[in-house]
């Protein structure tokens, strides 16, 4: 492997520590910076990884020439103008989920990295879960066959979350639903029709003008027979943690457990199976490859909300910083770029307005196609 090194800043410091062990360990990763506005969290965290160089301040962060690549971990409002400030002050962009919050801020992005050159990944874990590389793995063994429906299922408790979450519209953070189905066929969202279900809290509604408690969306694929089905709630739902997709082929088929902790199911034919889902640590540097099964926020007086909720998000942390830094060392795109992550982000997006609208079917704009 190439000894070249990508100098990493983190930005947010709760999630987002997690990735600082993984990139101090990764042979092509030097961890730089951290940042976080506040200074107790920031020195708490940086003294416990030994991270020097620390910042409270994101803009005076990207003013530092020795910082190739960010990796933004901040709430959700933000993200779009962070990646976009750091686009245009030179720097590679990761970003958890989702891009942005509006279509011209996904837009922006795309074309920043279209003029700059610089490379942007949106870090989705379900697309680097063991349970979507388990699946990939029979879609490209041709074991499931054609592939003939998709459908995922996002459902999650979000009371004690932090306050921009309150009323959020489901469907504004829909890319663990969007990501998996997409992202197996390497297929493009074409046109999206949504219908919202039930209402939440008076007290919730109006921070986002949205009242539902569920919403429902159909996908139709671009230039393919393929459409898919995606739910997704936030609040006064009750129903246990849910982070799913299923997938419907001629030969195979596979679906996600319906508890948490069971073993999914493989159809072939009328002839069920649970299966057990490898690990996958074998496609990382030997360096990392612990982290597909230990992280951070793994002990009982250590863990992130995200963590509690999501299972340790498959063991995809380690795969979407391999994928990171490997696109930076090789020029190799890694899954998904700016204008699939935009395709991924804008499907939420523009699934609300339809639900707003009464299921109004919403066309994926023109720069998120290829």
């Amino acid at each position: 492997m190439d000894d070249k090194k990508i100098n990493i800043a983190i930005v947010g410091l709760g999630f987002g520590a997690e990735f600082i062990p993984i990139y101090q360990k990764h042979p092509n990763a030097n961890m730089y910076a951290i940042c976080q506005r506040t200074q107790s969290k920031l020195d708490e965290v940086g003294n416990a990884f030994g991270v020097k160089t620390r910042y409270n301040n994101y803009q005076e962060l990207l003013k530092d020439p020795n910082v190739d690549a960010v990796h933004i971990n901040s709430p959700i409002p933000n993200h779009g103008e962070q990646t976009i400030a750091a686009l245009k002050a030179g720097k590679h962009v990761a970003c958890t989920v989702p891009m942005a919050t509006t279509v011209e801020e996904c837009h922006e992005i795309v074309e920043l990295v279209a003029s700059t050159g610089l490379t942007y990944m949106m870090m989705e874990t379900v697309v680097y879960s063991r349970e979507f590389l388990f699946v990939q793995e029979l879609y490209n063994k041709g074991e499931l066959g054609k592939i003939q429906f998709l459908r995922a299922s996002h459902q999650q408790e979000m009371a004690g979350w932090p306050g921009y979450w309150e009323g959020l519209p489901p469907m504004y953070y829909a890319t663990h639903c969007v990501g998996p189905i997409l992202a197996l066929t390497q297929a493009e969202a074409d046109y999206v029709s949504c219908f919202g279900s039930g209402t939440i809290d008076e007290a919730l509604i109006s921070k986002y003008g949205s009242p539902f408690a569920i919403e429902s969306c159909h996908i139709k694929y671009r230039n393919s027979d393929l459409s898919a089905e995606i739910t997704r709630s936030l609040f006064n739902t009750a129903r246990q943690y849910r982070e799913s997709f299923d997938v419907y082929g001629s030969k195979k088929s596979f679906e996600w457990s319906l508890i948490e902790g069971e073993d999914p199911v493989l159809h072939t034919g009328e002839s069920p199976e649970r299966v057990t889902v490898p690990d996958y640590a074998h496609l990382l540097p030997k360096e990392i490859q612990v982290f597909t099964q230990a992280g951070v926020y793994d002990s009982d007086d250590n863990q992130h909300l995200s963590f509690i909720q999501g299972a340790g998000h498959g063991g995809s942390h380690p795969h979407l910083a391999h994928a990171f830094v490997n696109s930076l060392i090789t020029g190799k795109t890694a899954y998904p770029n700016a204008r699939q992550s935009a395709n991924i982000t804008c499907v939420g997006i523009l699934a609300h307005d339809s639900a707003m609208n009464g299921g109004h079917i919403m066309k994926l704009p023109k720069f998120t196609l290829e």
